[in-house]
Formats: C-alpha cells, structure tokens, sequence
C-alpha cells in the first residue's frame, strides 16, 4: 500500500461520520429516555417508601397510644383495686379497734313516743349527760390508757332498713370490735316511771320517779353507767374541788372508795393509776404527805412519769426541795425512756418543761427556768392540753424574775399571775419591796380562803406563817417573826432560810449560822445554803471564808449569779478587784438587770483606774433598781464622773 492510499484511508468518509453521528444521538435518546423512566422509577418509589414510612409511623402512633391506654386502664384498674382492699382492710381495721360507745334507742311506753318522747330521744338526752361527764373529769391520764375506754367516741344508734353500706359497716363494728353497747328502757309504773340501762352484760340499778323528773331519772342512769364502764374518771369526777370542805362530802366519799377499790384490782397500770388519783384527791385532806405516800404505793406497782411528777410536786410543796431535786430529774429520765404510760405526747411535753424549769431554779440557773417558762407558755398557745401547766410556769417565772434581781421583768410577769398573790409576794420580798409584799398579804389570805379547809390550813402554815414572818422581820418586830417562824415545819428548807435571814436582819450572826447550816444538811445538792453562809461570812469580814463558800455554791449552781457576784465583792474586799472584774462579767450572763451587780462592777473597775467603763455600768446600774443604801454610795461616786 502506497503512502497515498494510507492517507486517503485514514481520513473518515463523510457516510461513516453521519452513521456515527446517527447512531450517537440515537444512543442517547435511549439513554436519556431509560434515565428519564429510571428516575420516574425512583420517584415512585421514594413517594411509596415515603408513604409506607408515614403508614408505618402512623400504625406504630396508634400502636403506641393503644399501648399507653391499655397500661393506663390496666394501673387504673389496679389503683381500683388497691382502693377497694384498702378501703376494705381500713374497715376491717377500724372495726376490730373500735371501742367507743354506742347507745341504742331506748324502749319506751307508746304514749310517751307519740308525744315525741321516742327512743332515739331519750339515747340523745343519755349521750348529753355521758358527754357532760367527760367534760368534768380532769385528769393527766390519756383516754386511750383505760381498759374500758370509748374516748370521746359516743354516738347514738339509729337503725337502719334492709341492708346498706352503713348497715354492714355497723355489723362489721359490733362483730369485730369491742364496743360498749348501752341501751334501756322506760316503763310505766303504779306511782310513775322506770328508767333502766344496760352497758354492755352489766345492767345498772333502774331509777323510778315521776315522769316530771324523766331528765333526773336519765342523769342518774348516766352516772351509773359511767361508774360501771369508766371507774377511774368517774372516781376523778366525783373528787374534783366542787365545795369548800369536799372531804365531808358523800360524793368525794364514794370516789375515794372507787379508786380504793380499783388499787386491789385490775392491771398494774390501772393499779398505778388508782394510787395516783387516790394521792391527788387526798391532798385536799390538808396533809401532803398521804398523798406522797400515795404517789410511792404507785411508783411501787408501776413507776410511771406522772407519778414521779407529782412525788416531786409534794416534795417542793413541803420544802423537800433536796428530794424534789431527785425526784424530778426521775420523771424527765422516764419521759426519755419513754415510760409514760397513760399520757399523751403533748401532756409528756408540758411536764418535761415544767420540771425542766423547777430544777433550773433550784439549781439557781433562774434565766434558764424563764426560757423553760416561755417555751411552756408558747405550747400552751397552741394546745388546750397544756393549759394548766400555764399558770404553773407563771409562778415560777415571777419567783425566777426576783432570782435575777429585775426589777422590770416582775412587773412584766405579775400581771400574767394575779390569780397567784402568794408567788407575786415571795417574789417582792426577794427584791425587797416590802411595800408591794405588805399590800399582797390580804389577798393572799383570800386566795389561801378559797382552798378547801384542810388544804388553806396547810397553805397557811406552810406559806402564810413565812411571810407574816418576813414582815415582821423588815418591820423590826423580830420578837413576833420568831415566834410565827417558828410554827413553821422543822423539815422545811424555805422556812429554815427565812428563820437566818430573820437572825441575820436582827443581827444575831450566831443564831443565822445555825439555821444556815440546818439548810445546807438538809439540801446538801443546792447552792442556796452555801450562797447564804457565804454571804454572812462576807458581813462578817471573813473574806477568804466567805470566797469558799461561794466557790462550792458555784459548783452546785454554775449559772446562779448570787455566789458569784458577792465573789467579786469579797476580792474587792481583799484588794483584789482585778480579779472581782471576772466574777462580775460571770454573773451579768445570768443576771444582766440587776442593779446592785452592775454598781459594784463600776466601783471595782473605777478601782482599777478604768473610770471610761467604770462610768458606763455606773450609768447602767442607775436605770435598774437599786436599794436606798446603793443608790446613796452611787450619789458619792459622782465626783469620780468625768475625771
């Protein structure tokens, strides 16, 4: 092959090029063509996923909501049935702890029940009267603490036709639980009517009388049926306070014989119980000690917090005040092991503070007895319960008020205490205002008046012998102060106090040295006895005796302002007012308003040359109330001022 031909070969004619051409474009139609039915393919079928997908989500929502229904219908039906078993075993439970008192209609004559006189009447007027008792019996002891107890769960019974849920709920009461069922019935007689009652398988006496007297009738009926089912309140009711002398009384009588009775019988804690309520009824006979000794036969059979309570009560009342510094520390120690049987929380409560603020002024810690006081008085806002621990808390927050020597928190508190004219007049004596105590001696005598007749006989020896005495005494008749003083009992801590401090007045140190060492052998535990030896050693000039005795009453009483500011006046003595600046600083923790404390606490500091702060209490100390002889030495110390 030429090179000619191999050129003419290798150029393309123009045929084959159009073929080509042809062929290319027909090649693509095609191809755009299937792309185009490709994608139209997958159009469809992302548009039938896409359906499918919402379908799927659709049928899967529904599902799900199906799901959450069924779950839901399903807790609701347990829920159901929770509540039903629940409501069930409530009823259930209930019954079986019933054991109020439940008084069906009474059967009466046909005549009376035309008259509107029916049987559900006279339950009524039955339920008033037992409802009346209740009220009246006065008592520490919890209800749910008697073995035949109803509480105050009395209702009248009216029957009910064919059978309803109230009907099977009454059924299920009187089958399981322990009900007091009372009924009775009133019949005609040749001379008038009967009224009987039955409570429970005891049928009391039948009480005949005129119809005239049918609420009479149903009074006494109540009461029998009190007593059968409730000895102990009914007992406690009968012996309350109700006239002048209640021990000559028929009633007071027959209560006493009752818890007499009820001491023989029955568990320890209603044997306990019986003591307790014999020893609070017997100290209207006038003599404290029976009813100690009462307290002890209950203490005996079961020791209880409220019989260690009142043990100790007795004890302060007499002057035992050593022993009543054992005896209450006892009842809160049971309290906190939670031997309280019979009482209720809030009754446990108010006798803990109580005697939480009696062992504080014992212990001389008298601003401690005012914080217990006010917690006292802060529940007593609150709850009916602590009510009668109300005044209580108010006789020792005035006597605590005279502890720390202010003057301004007495006539805060007395007025809170009218009721209590003996507490308001120990009280001025302690700060010294005789004029106050001299005024207060009438109406204590009128208060003493309205005691049963043993009782205000007790109260007078005990009491009224004292402060006539005390009077006396500042009035300079020390002649008469010792021989009223001297009636007092022997045993008694408070009257052996006042017996020195009516020597002491006359200036017979001899003599206040005796009864002061009577007081310290008899509460040996109390810093009182100390803090007085203490002060006559000081008046005697015998300084480092005088320390000593103050240094052992501040170990029985750290908190006691009294041993630790005379303290400081005996340093000052020995020319040691560097040191009497501590013991006045202690004793303004204890006793910040007291007069006299903040004018020695200026002169010890004007002695050690700080005349700016000596200045300072001398300016606080003319604010409070001071006696006639300080505020004179104050009145010299003026020249000091300013130097």
């Amino acid at each position: 092959m030429t090179e000619h031909e191999d050129e003419v070969r290798e150029q393309p004619s123009p045929f084959n090029a159009a073929a080509t051409l042809a062929m290319a474009a027909a090649s693509r139609e095609k191809a755009d063509a299937f792309l185009d039915e490709q994608t139209h393919l997958v159009r469809l079928q992302a548009k039938e996923l896409e359906h499918e997908l919402k379908l799927r989500h659709w049928s899967l929502r529904v599902r799900h909501v199906s799901d959450v229904m069924k779950v839901t219908f399903e807790i609701a039906v347990a829920l159901i049935g929770v509540i039903l078993v629940s409501g069930i075993g409530y009823a259930l439970w209930s019954a079986a702890h019933d054991t109020g008192a439940v008084i069906e209609a009474f059967g009466v004559p046909p005549d009376m029940a035309a008259r509107g006189l029916t049987g559900e009447v006279i339950a009524s007027k039955l339920l008033a009267r037992l409802a009346f008792l209740q009220e009246q019996t006065s008592s520490t002891r919890a209800a749910s603490s008697y073995a035949g107890n109803w509480g105050d769960d009395i209702k009248v019974q009216i029957p009910d036709t064919g059978i309803s849920v109230g009907e099977l709920n009454r059924f299920l009461h009187g089958w399981l639980g322990h009900q007091t069922r009372i009924a009775g019935d009133i019949y005609r007689t040749a001379d008038g009517i009967s009224v009987t009652a039955h409570a429970g398988d005891e049928t009391t006496p039948t009480f005949t009388g005129r119809e005239a007297d049918l609420d009479s009738l149903i009074d006494r009926a109540a009461r029998s049926v009190y007593r059968a089912t409730q000895p102990y309140r009914y007992a406690r009711y009968l012996t309350r306070i109700t006239a002048q002398d209640p021990t000559q009384s028929a009633e007071f009588a027959e209560g006493i014989a009752i818890l007499q009775s009820l001491t023989q019988r029955g568990s320890p804690e209603d044997r306990a119980w019986a003591y307790d309520g014999l020893g609070t009824a017997l100290v209207q006979e006038g003599d404290p000690a029976i009813e100690m000794a009462m307290m002890r036969k209950s203490i005996a059979v079961k020791p209880g917090l409220d019989a260690y309570d009142s043990l100790a009560g007795v004890e302060l009342r007499l002057g035992h005040d050593e022993a009543a510094l054992k005896d209450f520390p006892s009842a809160v120690d049971m309290a906190r092991q939670g031997i309280t049987f019979g009482l209720d929380p809030s009754t446990v409560s108010q006798i803990v503070l109580s005697d939480e603020q009696i062992l504080a002024m014992l212990r001389g810690d008298y601003s401690g007895a005012l914080a217990f006081g006010r917690k006292v008085h802060e529940a007593a806002a609150q709850s009916e319960m602590a009510h009668s621990f109300d005044g209580r808390a108010g006789v020792y927050d005035i006597l605590s008020c005279a502890g720390i020597h202010d003057a301004a928190c007495f006539d805060r508190v007395r007025e809170a205490v009218v009721a209590f004219p003996d507490a308001v007049l120990d009280a001025a004596l302690e700060l010294g205002r005789i004029g106050d105590a001299t005024r207060l001696l009438p109406q204590e005598k009128a208060e003493f008046a309205q005691l049963p007749r043993a009782l205000a006989a007790f109260a007078e020896r005990r009491y009224g012998l004292e402060d006539r005495a005390m009077l006396a005494a500042y009035a300079g008749d020390f002649a008469n102060a010792r021989r009223l003083i001297a009636n007092t009992p022997a045993d008694c801590v408070p009257c052996l106090r006042n017996r020195g401090r009516i020597d002491s007045l006359a200036g017979n140190f001899g003599g206040a040295a005796f009864w002061i060492a009577r007081v310290v052998d008899e509460a040996p535990s109390l810093p009182i006895g100390y803090t007085d030896w203490g002060e006559l050693l000081l008046r005697e000039g015998a300084y480092d005796a005088a320390i000593a005795k103050f240094h052992d009453a501040n170990l029985k009483g750290p908190h006691f302002a009294d041993p630790l500011e005379m303290w400081g006046e005996a340093l000052m003595q020995e020319k040691r007012s560097d040191l009497a600046l501590a013991k006045f600083a202690e004793a303004a923790k204890y006793a910040p308003n007291w007069g006299r404390l903040h004018f020695e606490w200026g002169e010890a500091l004007l002695y050690t040359g700080n005349r700016i702060e000596a200045h300072k209490q001398f300016a606080i100390a003319a604010n409070l109330d001071l006696s006639v002889a300080d505020r004179a030495h104050l009145a010299k110390l003026e020249v000091h001022r300013g130097g």
